[in-house]
């Protein structure tokens, strides 16, 4: 995609849409008032006639204006804007790109009013790259018939030719975001039939090729070497065997801490012999979301070229039905020792990130974010669109809100008392892999918190925002690429005291 930052004259600017962001307070100054001179007053009597307010997402398409360069106007409201902040104008500018990503080949030029003290205009032009690229983007890839296209170009209206060129860096850092995004996006949409264990190793093998990543993939043999029998437990129903692939980007000074990135990639979750109801298994090609998450961080991360230590790790299985499926009651001895009785085999996700855990410990990491679909229970407390977070030190937890919070991501602490630890006790083993009907996003965390060896670790449960059940203006259905961002920039700030 061309992308460039420009100072004009936003009635000069050449594009097939010139979006327009102010709000329902923004008062006609400056660089919009110049437009609405050169429009012939055009602006000020649409908000006299009460047909554009700039409420939030409202859209208001005007084509082939007079005393405009650019083909067509689209008008986007931003709110009131004392209570702008990133996510509500990624909303804005998702909604207001995704209105123009019907047609091929389009070039957009995006331009806004005074966004007050709370935002600055790097903010934005990261924000606009990145939704460039996610936005023009659909979940409809076996359409015959294409309903959404990438963008052919993007260029960001400064305010003067001093920022300009200043722009142009946070511009082009969100368009590489929007690309990590979309790694995510397109392995979660796939069915399957096409992404299983076996061809996302391959996949994740590809784009560290591309961006500079080390890759190391364990096969079924290399596991069971690696004593991971909890993995293997699930994956031992399916006719796709599994693998765990490990990402390096070992950059960072000699000596410093390394950051670990741990991902559950179910390719596919039938329930097991807790078998699923098909309503409930419609969407669970997205139940690798966590391993998903973790190629797109790290692509980005490599691509960034950040000067840490970090690795990501992705467990890889299919939780299906035959003849050999785990089964309830079984005991399992995870890689660390510790044993499990199995009671629901669609509790699976932990089994896996069990073992990848200890792995991880192994290969040297500091601090440790897991990161996977893992309960319904957390989708009942937080809804579709929180993330749950769920940690053993306070401080590891505190960087990720932050950095949540920074790109605009919604991610919700929940508490890890220690009375949820005697709800996954076991009479017959050391630990059972359910706890019951109550609190069971958090008794999930507390289970896998007995494979960190006591390492910093947050846990994040992504049930909820990763994969979209509808369309919405600002928003595609499917998958979302959630926490990519908020990953990366923990990344970018890791070598830093909090």
């Amino acid at each position: 995609m061309e992308n460039r930052v420009v100072h004009e004259r936003w009635s000069k600017v050449d594009a097939d849409w010139l979006i327009v962001g102010y709000g329902q307070d923004s008062s006609f100054t400056g660089p919009l008032a110049e437009l609405d001179e050169d429009l012939g007053g055009k602006l000020q009597k649409l908000k006299e006639l009460d047909d554009f307010n700039g409420k939030p997402g409202e859209l208001l398409a005007i084509p082939d204006i007079k005393g405009l360069t650019a083909k067509r106007l689209l008008l986007v409201g931003l709110g009131k804007v004392a209570e702008l902040n990133k996510s509500r104008v990624e909303k804005a500018i998702m909604t207001a790109v995704r209105h123009v990503s019907g047609r091929e080949n389009m070039t957009v030029a995006v331009a806004h009013s005074k966004l007050g003290k709370s935002l600055t205009n790097a903010d934005v032009a990261l924000i606009v790259g990145t939704s460039a690229v996610v936005g023009g983007v659909g979940q409809g890839l076996y359409q015959s018939e294409k309903k959404r296209f990438p963008l052919a170009g993007i260029s960001y209206v400064a305010s003067s030719a001093r920022e300009a060129k200043s722009l142009t860096a946070s511009l082009q850092k969100g368009l590489l975001l929007g690309e990590a995004m979309n790694i995510t996006r397109e392995l979660v949409n796939r069915p399957a039939s096409e992404i299983f264990p076996a061809t996302l190793a391959t996949y994740a093998e590809n784009v560290a090729r591309q961006t500079g990543l080390e890759c190391t993939i364990l096969d079924e043999h290399d596991l069971v070497h690696e004593n991971m029998n909890s993995l293997l437990a699930v994956a031992q129903g399916s006719d796709q065997p599994p693998r765990m692939v490990v990402l390096r980007h070992l950059k960072g000074p000699k000596n410093s801490p390394t950051l670990a990135l741990v991902g559950k990639g179910v390719t596919f979750d039938s329930g097991g012999l807790s078998l699923k109801l098909g309503d409930n298994m419609l969407t669970m090609k997205c139940d690798m979301a966590g391993a998903a998450t973790v190629l797109g961080a790290m692509s980005a991360i490599a691509r960034l070229d950040l000067p840490i230590n970090v690795i990501g790790l992705m467990g890889c299985v299919e939780n299906m039905v035959n003849g050999n499926s785990f089964k309830l009651g079984d005991i399992l001895t995870a890689r660390n020792g510790v044993t499990i009785e199995v009671q629901n085999t669609d509790a699976e996700g932990r089994l896996v990130l069990a073992d990848v855990l200890s792995y991880t410990v192994d290969q040297g990491a500091t601090h440790i974010v897991d990161m996977a679909t893992l309960t319904g229970a957390c989708v009942v407390a937080l809804g579709e669109d929180v993330t749950g977070a769920f940690t053993n030190d306070q401080e590891l937890c505190d960087r990720i809100l932050s950095a949540a919070e920074g790109t605009g991501e919604l991610v919700w602490q929940m508490p890890m008392f220690d009375l949820y630890d005697e709800l996954i006790k076991c009479d017959t083993a050391d630990i059972r892999n359910v706890g019951g009907r109550w609190g069971g996003a958090i008794t999930a965390a507390k289970f896998l918190e007995r494979f960190v060896d006591g390492k910093p670790w947050v846990h994040l449960d992504i049930a909820g925002p990763s994969f979209a059940s509808s369309n919405k203006p600002a928003r595609e259905g499917g998958a979302t690429g959630c926490i990519v961002r908020t990953l990366v920039t923990l990344a970018e700030n890791f070598n830093t005291k909090s």
